[in-house]
Order: C-alpha cells, then structure tokens, then sequence
C-alpha cells in the first residue's frame, strides 16, 4: 500500500474565535477567543478525472493545474474547469510519486514523494527548465506571491526562495491543542496557508506569519455528494480562483471537484 492509503485516525479539537466579515469568513489572528469552524455550501460542481490522483491543484489565468501522484502514473496536467477536460500532460517517469504543485514568478514547480527532487517547468508548455532537491519528503507547495511554502506531512512548513531554492525559514504550525502534523496539499488563500490535513475531511487555516491554525474548515459530508459507483480515496486538492474570489476543492480519485463557498458550522448545506 502506498503513503495516503494507510488509514490514520486523526483527531481535531474545534474551538471558535471571532470572524470579520468576507466571503471566506476571514479569521483574525489577534482577536480573543478559539478557532472559529466553517462547513461549506456547494456553489458549482465539475467533472473531474476518477483516475487521478490528486496530490496538489491550482487555478491559474482560467484553467486548473493538476498533479497527480502514484508510482508509473504521476503526471503534471492542464484541464479545462467547465468540462474536466485534460488539455495537455507531462507524464514522470515510472520511479517517481509526483506531489504538490504551485506557480510562484512565472515558474511552475512540482515535488516528488520520497525521491527528494523537484522539478521547474514553463506553465505553457510544461517544458521541464531546471530541477531542486531538497532534504525530506515532498508533500505540499503553494506560493505567497514572493516564496514558496512546502509541507513534508510532519506540523513543519518551510519557506523556499524559488531563485535558488533555499530554505529562508521554517514555522511549525500549531492549534490551541498542539503541533498540527500530515499537512498536505497546500493553497495560499487571502493571506492565508489553507492546508489539507491527510487522512481527514479538515482544511487548517494558518497564519503564514506565525504558524498559528486560524481556524478549520470541515468538509465532512462532502463526499456524499459524488454519487455511487467510484472507489475514491482522500479529500486533497485545494486551488484558489484570486480574480473570480472562487475556490475549489477535490479528492484523490474522486469524479467531482467543487466550487464551495464557506459558512459557519451549523449553518444549511445545498
């Protein structure tokens, strides 16, 4: 069996803290309080491949990057939103797991699992124009606009410099219960790291200055919503529509992706 297959019961303690108004429910990172939990509200569903599986996404000038993991079947993809429609591929090669995916300057990325090496396309055309290593496993990546932020599935997330990919700092990422560990697919999100927890229907909110779990979203219920008749695996897949204030979520192997909108929890789903 492979890494995100292997069933880790996590436990998430959710509290409340005080939130400003906005579409997202921004969360204040000095107010008192606890960690304040939103549910969702389906705004739009699309057609999504059953066959990938999804390790990182992005929405990127109206299209959705997608990278997809598993030995022998790890690709980097371009898709049309409207129609799940894969426009163009670049497949690894047979011995790499590919992970998660971010553009950061102009530059796409993609990490691998456990072969320690990253490598640095052209969005266009995906024409491969320089590779990375770097010192642990590769889970997550998004960018803040100026760095890139990777997860390795522990409760530490590094800031890299994608001019020499260096480390500039690390931040342990923590709730009001403790550390948070198996961060995964990760999406920067108005000032804000939006974190997949793997193994759980969870989605940390985190302060990129400080590390501290803003608050959760609970996406439990979702799955339900992607019919019978697919064997799907874990919620992964966050990407961000900046301009269109839309975003998105799927999962490995999952036939769906979806638009949500976050309410508080407790509040009617659609």
């Amino acid at each position: 069996m492979v890494r995100r297959m292997i069933i880790r019961p996590i436990t998430l303690l959710f509290l409340l803290i005080f939130a400003g108004p906005g579409h997202f429910g921004s969360v204040s990172e000095g107010s008192a309080g606890r960690e304040k939990t939103y549910g969702f509200k389906i705004i739009n569903t699309y057609p999504h491949d059953p066959a990938a599986f999804t390790q990182g996404l992005i929405f990127h000038e109206g299209a959705l990057y997608e990278g997809t993991g598993l030995y022998g079947r790890s690709t980097l993809r371009r898709v049309t939103l409207s129609s799940g429609r894969v426009e163009r591929t670049h497949r690894l090669l047979p011995n790499l797991f590919g992970e998660g995916i971010a553009i950061c300057r102009g530059r796409l990325y993609q990490l691998t699992w456990q072969s320690r090496v990253g490598f640095i396309y052209e969005p266009e055309g995906f024409r491969q124009v320089g590779s990375f290593a770097y010192a642990t496993e590769g889970w997550g990546l998004t960018c803040d606009g100026a760095n890139l932020i990777m997860s390795d599935g522990t409760s530490t997330l590094r800031f890299l410099d994608p001019g020499g990919m260096r480390v500039i700092r690390e931040m342990e990422v923590r709730s009001d219960t403790g550390p948070v560990s198996n961060l995964n697919e990760l999406e920067y999100v108005k000032g804000e790291i939006y974190a997949n927890i793997w193994n759980s229907d969870q989605i940390a909110r985190i302060s990129p200055r400080t590390g501290k779990v803003l608050g959760w979203i609970d996406l439990q219920g979702l799955k339900a919503h992607l019919g019978s008749g697919h064997q799907v695996d874990v919620l992964n897949g966050i990407a961000y529509d900046k301009k269109g204030d839309r975003l998105f979520v799927t999962g490995k192997f999952w036939p769906k992706l979806f638009e949500i909108e976050l309410v508080p929890l407790g509040e009617s789903k659609k």
